[in-house]
């Protein structure tokens, strides 16, 4: 038996093909991994290539683990490894360690180059990225990594949200940047006003909706600026202060005492001013009125004040004040962290993108909201001085380890070549999932001898909130000229009902590469939707399928719960654990490369909080990224399908009566059988005698009209 005899057709075509640019299409369950991995044998035993000559690339250290394990698996025949794999009392650390010691053992396994995208940049940059950066750089993450790695050792020493926020409190220092950020957390983060403003309503007392950069509330947003400018200048002021002057009590607006000075905002939200004026007259009191017309151009209105303030303060009145950062955003500081956490978001998102600063700020400046600008306005500044510190400090996170290694191929040639040289024989793995950054770095990874070979299933694409983008995949070709593209239609995991339901579900996409995968296995299980009353119910049934499948044998990890967001399975969680079961659920994000004998998808309802859960993310990100609601929505649908095929023998769809998830609508009946109690009827039964058609009461056995009998 030969290393390819085990194959399929459609796999063993893709492991023996030559071409230099291949990709697999490869559906849920049909063998991908091993795929990938037969061919990396093949290179090796029957090509003669050295393993040397090999970069294999993931997406994740598990992914590039399991590989690993694999190999060494069809290398050690005395089973000693396996044993170390499926020892339950050993924990991970001594499964790395028996990992890497059997890797060492067998050296055309050692010779292989298996990475991580970021593994591949890390190593890189630290052998030849000296003239890109420093190449004794440290990573800085969002999080202290605790654990052991090929990264730990130089890890920095604090995080980039860390750097932000001390970076913030610096810029805080320019009064104007803080007193800016302050009326930015306050409007849109605290009052929201972008809300009210969508005709979205809030509740304020008294109707005041806006907060004031000293924290108090006005009715208006001019009334706001003029409170604003008080502050800024260092002016004490009164706001609606009670009065009495000569005939009856009145709040004029604002009371500036080191004027002793009243001051009128004229609104359409302000009452008669005739019987004020004349108080104030009667009183010989000064006042001065400001209009909403004097609003609409800040910079008029700015010296509409300053000349009514002009010569009314004392002389030796200082209108500069130093305020701390501590004392402005008391309070508030969980805002300006939401505020921090957005900016940090969008610095990954213009790397991945390849967009500048000025780039973006220049875009966002043309924004038709003033929200949107002017958080760029702030955030720009601050993501400037964050890129000048990591490089000060040496620091690169994640994204850079991708992006200063494009750059270094772009940039340094005789790297380029030596690193081209090096590989003649690429291999990457889950391609659905790439992103701009990771396509460029393959690109100049190849000549035009370079083997690429990528496996990939469009289908399961689903890591776009991520930046991975589909189309790289789907249009294969495209972005690899005179590529061959194999698919693998045969799918060893689930069984028929499940892979027919599934291939009816994605039909629905448009955007997609057309596969007809089919089903080697065959089960009498058709899908069960069970669509309970109320959730209580769902819970009940889950829990006695449960308990069934136990009693039959079944073990407790070959049970799985899935679900869209962790809301949805709280109640499942309480159920489970009385059932004295902890690990069986994940998101099905976290779910994918899984699978078990039987599966439970739950909260499949439509609407807010159900799935397909689409929304269109805050505008600010769509400066850097625009979002089309028709591609979140098949995102969406590779979610369903993601999830529906972890299934290997038994599928429950778990949802509730008069809210079915649009998707469940697209699983023809044929696969699917129903479950659940029916709703009572609300009519009550009526007899009729069928011989005079009249009421008949349920006592009677006989009609009382015609006197036939009933029966």
């Amino acid at each position: 038996m030969t290393n390819l005899d085990a194959l399929n057709e459609k796999q063993r075509e893709a492991v023996v093909n030559e071409d230099n640019r291949l990709l697999v299409l490869a559906g849920a369950g049909s063998g991908k991994t091993k795929t990938l991995l037969q061919k990396i044998i093949y290179l090796i035993e029957e090509k003669g290539v050295q393993s040397q000559d090999i970069l294999a690339i993931t997406f994740t250290k598990n992914a590039a683990n399991e590989m690993l394990d694999r190999l060494i698996l069809t290398a050690d025949t005395s089973g000693a490894y396996a044993a170390i794999l499926h020892d339950k009392k050993k924990t991970r650390d001594e499964k790395d360690t028996a990992r890497r010691a059997f890797v060492r053992r067998y050296k055309w396994i050692e010779g292989l180059t298996v990475r991580t995208f970021h593994s591949f940049g890390y190593n890189l940059l630290r052998n030849y990225g000296v003239h890109e950066f420093d190449n004794r750089f440290r990573l800085i993450g969002e999080e202290k990594n605790g654990e052991e790695d090929e990264f730990s050792k130089y890890t920095a020493p604090e995080t980039s949200f860390e750097v932000f926020y001390k970076l913030l409190i610096l810029k805080c220092e320019d009064r104007e940047y803080l007193l800016t950020l302050k009326r930015y957390v306050l409007d849109y983060l605290v009052d929201k006003i972008h809300l009210k403003e969508s005709g979205i309503p809030q509740l304020r007392q008294e109707g005041k909706f806006y907060t004031t950069l000293d924290g108090t509330r006005v009715r208006s947003k001019s009334e706001q600026f003029i409170a604003d400018y008080l502050y800024r200048n260092n002016i004490p002021y009164e706001y609606e202060p009670t009065v009495q002057i000569k005939d009856f009590p009145f709040r004029p607006d604002f009371y500036i005492p080191s004027a002793n000075l009243y001051l009128e905002h004229v609104s359409n939200k302000s009452y008669a001013m005739r019987d004020k004026e004349e108080q104030f007259h009667k009183g010989k009191i000064l006042f001065a009125k400001t209009t909403e017309r004097m609003a609409e151009n800040s910079a008029l209105f700015t010296n509409t004040l300053d000349n009514l303030l002009r010569g009314r303060l004392p002389h030796d009145f200082h209108r500069s004040k130093a305020i701390g950062f501590q004392e402005a955003f008391k309070g508030h500081l969980d805002h300006v962290k939401e505020f921090v956490r957005t900016a940090m978001r969008i610095t990954d998102m213009m790397k991945v993108e390849r967009l500048n600063a000025e780039q973006v700020l220049a875009n966002a400046q043309k924004d038709l909201h003033e929200r949107v600008r002017n958080f760029y306005a702030l955030a720009i500044p601050l993501i400037q001085d964050y890129e000048k510190y990591c490089t000060d400090k040496s620091y690169l996170d994640f994204n850079d380890l991708i992006s200063k290694t494009v750059s270094l191929l772009e940039h340094q040639p005789d790297v380029a070549r030596k690193t081209q040289e090096r590989y003649p024989y690429i291999l990457v793995d889950e391609f659905q999932d790439v992103n701009n950054l990771q396509v460029e770095l393959i690109r100049l990874l190849l000549t035009e001898r370079t083997q690429l070979f990528c496996v990939g299933d469009d289908w399961q694409s689903i890591y776009g909130f991520r930046g991975s983008e589909v189309s790289y995949i789907i249009e294969f070709e495209r972005h690899f000229p005179n590529a061959t593209i194999i698919k693998l239609d045969l799918n060893y995991r689930s069984s028929q009902h499940i892979v027919g339901a599934s291939n009816e579900v994605i039909r629905h996409n448009r955007f997609k590469i057309d596969k007809d995968i089919r089903a080697s296995k065959i089960s009498r299980h058709k899908i069960t939707v069970h669509a309970g009353a109320d959730e209580d119910e769902n819970v009940a049934y889950c829990m006695q399928r449960v308990r069934e499948c136990l009693e039959a044998g079944i073990p407790a990890e070959e049970l799985l719960f899935l679900y869209r967001r962790t809301r949805m399975f709280h109640p499942f969680f309480e159920g489970l654990k009385k059932e004295g079961l902890r690990i069986p659920f994940k998101t099905i994000h976290a779910a994918k490369g899984l699978e078990a004998r039987v599966v439970f998808l739950v909260g499949l309802t439509d609407g807010f909080g159900g799935f397909p859960d689409i929304w269109l993310e805050d505008r600010i990100f769509q400066v850097v990224k625009k979002a089309n609601l028709d591609l979140l929505l098949e995102e969406e649908r590779r979610l369903f399908y993601v999830a529906i095929t972890r299934a290997k023998d038994k599928l429950f769809l778990i949802t509730e009566k008069g809210r079915e998830s649009s998707f469940l609508k697209e699983i023809p009946p044929v696969y699917t059988e129903r479950a659940g109690n029916p709703l009572a009827s609300v009519v009550e039964e009526v007899r009729l005698c069928p011989a005079c058609s009249r009421q008949i009461e349920p006592m009677f056995s006989y009609c009382p009209h015609c006197g036939r009998a009933q029966g």
